[in-house]
């Protein structure tokens, strides 16, 4: 027997659509049952390669009494967060307030008018350890719904009207969040391991990416040496998958070594642009063969065969977290002989003991990572592995993740210039125009040809920046124009007079909350990025509409992040640009100049504009000629950029 997530195309609601649980997808019906027939309704939102969301569907939803109570009691809907973020960010705000923490898979119970009065993340089917389980959970709340509504509901009135407080411009912004960032960043860095804080360990490459910037600018030699000994660490852990390639999640210890292994689209995306932005700063050529084995297994697993990226693998195959990646010592040395296989062994780690769970995760956390001598049995392992277990791929494709990826394949070929990441970023646009675009405006999400609801502020954001990659990668300035009526979209549909930008437009669908997200968690929040996207839109066009645009969104996030600066670091990024701005270089071409084929050695920060011959810039000697400007100071126009 299936169920109403049976029509759907998101594999999160797929993977529920043979549950006994009578699930609804988030829909009018399923309110309207749930006033007519005075029930509360069961929410569940999660992911499709979520571990804890696999856990909480196999113990309670795939479980024949749990699925009774919630169809007898409940209107049981689900939702996938990453289709339906709006959803995702308002209910996570009421877990937290609720918890005082929050997660996936996230369990909410509200009203049909979707008032939230009680909320969780994973609840266990019966009670143990202390926590309480869904079976005594789903009745308590079904005997006070009954009997005891007025106490049930107290609270809900009062967390909504202070979520919808939350936001507001806070006074006494820090008046130097930059430095002060940098302080606290030195204050956790752990200058053992890398990273900073403790395990749980995210990458958060976007806070590398800022002190790199900052080392750029200020030539603080602790801020290189945090942001290039973390990016070092995590490569040679197990968060990095050293015989397929890519990124997983985050670290569930202090060196990196035991990943949870999900991959996602947007880790594995900011990363590139993390390494590539290390290349270019330390010009070290092992951060640029990072970014392009992560580029690899990209364009490998997760890029459809119309051009679009994938969102995410599994971490779990055959119901067990990691499976698919570790290794015995006999597995080895039986795929490459005794010597070889030994030789494999102790360069990636792997030994009898195991260091995970009795088995071993490859890494190079004891061996030198410049060696390759042994890069050539990678490929008969990988494809090794892949016969001998499975990954679920979740192959729907988000609009605010192909973004960034497009961003990164420009970057990387900046980098490298190997044509094949340019050719890649190109085709994940066309398939965004194609698919994803309809007026110049976006959707979400689509999968089997089918759209998913308009695009939100992080889908804006995140395309508006591959627009401003594609310009620096190509300099053709169709992709500015595309970039100028994005932000025309955002400022009409989800500014805001006092500031900032909201999740979702003024035409989408109408939530209990209207938020605005603005701090930079695993990913860059849309109002941070869209920040970053304002100031290069001013760098690129000298247009003071943007330079006003810009000022206003930075004022604004300042104040926002005025308690917390560094949980901003994308905000920071576009600060320090706006405060310092990069290399400027116009390039005035002569008549024999094609200037799409022009690759100017400047750094990968600088903006190039391409123009003819005006009377403020003049070629000089008749040719194309240069006109540098940096550190607040102008160079003599050239002919040849060496002369720089």
């Amino acid at each position: 027997m299936s169920n109403r997530l049976q029509y759907e195309t998101s594999p999160y609601l797929l993977q529920h659509k043979e549950n006994p649980v009578d699930w609804y997808p988030w829909c009018k019906e399923a309110f309207e049952r749930a006033k007519a027939e005075d029930k509360p309704i069961f929410l569940s939102i999660g992911y499709s390669t979520c571990h804890w969301c696999h856990v909480l569907a196999h113990e309670s939803f795939e479980d024949a009494e749990i699925a009774a109570l919630l169809n007898r009691y409940f209107i049981p809907v689900k939702v996938d967060k990453e289709e339906r973020p709006d959803i995702d960010s308002v209910y996570m705000a009421v877990c937290q307030a609720f918890t005082g923490s929050g997660g996936w898979p996230t369990s909410i119970f509200m009203t049909a008018e979707q008032m939230p009065f009680f909320a969780g993340t994973y609840f266990p089917k019966t009670s143990r350890g202390g926590m309480v389980g869904m079976r005594e959970l789903l009745l308590a709340i079904h005997e006070k719904w009954e009997h005891d509504r007025v106490s049930l509901l107290q609270q809900s009135e009062g967390i909504v009207a202070h979520l919808n407080k939350t936001g507001a411009i806070l006074k006494n912004a820090d008046d130097d969040p930059v430095h002060s960032a940098v302080d606290i960043y030195e204050r956790i860095y752990d200058s053992k391991y890398g990273g900073f804080g403790r395990a749980p360990k995210f990458p958060t490459p976007h806070n590398l990416l800022f002190l790199l910037s900052y080392y750029q600018r200020y030539k603080k030699e602790e801020c290189l040496r945090m942001a290039e000994h973390t990016l070092l660490q995590m490569y040679r852990g197990g968060l990095f998958d050293h015989i397929g390639f890519g990124f997983c999640r985050y670290s569930t210890d202090r060196r990196f070594l035991a990943p949870h292994f999900e991959k996602m689209l947007y880790d594995n995306a900011l990363l590139i642009l993390a390494y590539c932005k290390a290349y270019d700063v330390t010009d070290q050529a092992i951060y640029l063969e990072i970014a392009e084995k992560t580029a690899d297994y990209i364009l490998r697993e997760m890029t459809s065969s119309e051009g679009g990226f994938y969102s995410a693998q599994d971490a779990d195959s055959d119901g067990e977290e990691g499976k698919y990646y570790l290794f015995t010592p006999n597995e080895i040395i039986g795929l490459l002989g005794q010597d070889n296989g030994k030789a494999f062994n102790r360069h990636y780690g792997i030994s009898e003991e195991g260091n995970f769970e009795g088995k071993n995760i490859p890494n190079l956390l004891n061996s030198d990572p410049a060696d390759k001598s042994l890069e050539a049995f990678l490929q008969p392992l990988e494809h090794y592995r892949k016969k001998r277990y499975s990954l679920h791929l979740d192959d729907k494709i988000l609009t605010f993740w192909n973004g960034l990826m497009i961003a990164a394949m420009c970057e990387l070929y900046l980098a490298g210039r190997k044509e094949r990441y340019l050719h890649a970023a190109k085709c994940a646009d066309a398939f965004i125009q194609k698919n994803l675009c309809e007026n110049d405006t976006l959707f979400v999400s689509c999968r089997e040809g089918k759209r998913g609801v308009m695009g939100f502020l992080d889908d804006y954001a995140g395309y508006m920046f591959a627009q401003l990659e594609l310009y620096k990668a190509t300099l053709d300035h169709r992709y500015v124009e595309r970039a100028s009526l994005l932000f025309d979209k955002v400022k009409a549909g989800f500014g805001d007079h006092t500031g900032g930008f909201y999740l979702y437009s003024k035409d989408s669908e109408e939530l209990i909350v209207r938020p605005k997200e603005t701090y930079d968690g695993a990913i860059p929040s849309g109002n941070s990025l869209m920040a970053y996207n304002l100031v290069r839109l001013w760098l690129i066009t000298s247009d003071e509409e943007y330079r006003m645009e810009a000022e206003r969104q930075l004022d604004f996030l300042a104040a926002e992040a005025s308690q917390y600066p560094h949980g901003y670091a994308m905000f920071l990024t576009a600060l320090l640009e706006y405060d310092t701005p990069p290399m400027k270089v116009t390039v005035v071409l002569d008549a024999k100049t094609d200037g799409s084929r022009l690759k100017l050695d400047v750094p990968a920060d600088a903006v190039v504009i391409l123009q003819q011959p005006t009377e403020e810039y003049p070629l000089k000697n008749g040719k194309t000629t240069y006109y540098v400007c940096g550190n607040r100071n102008c160079m003599p126009p050239v002919n040849d950029l060496n002369q720089l």
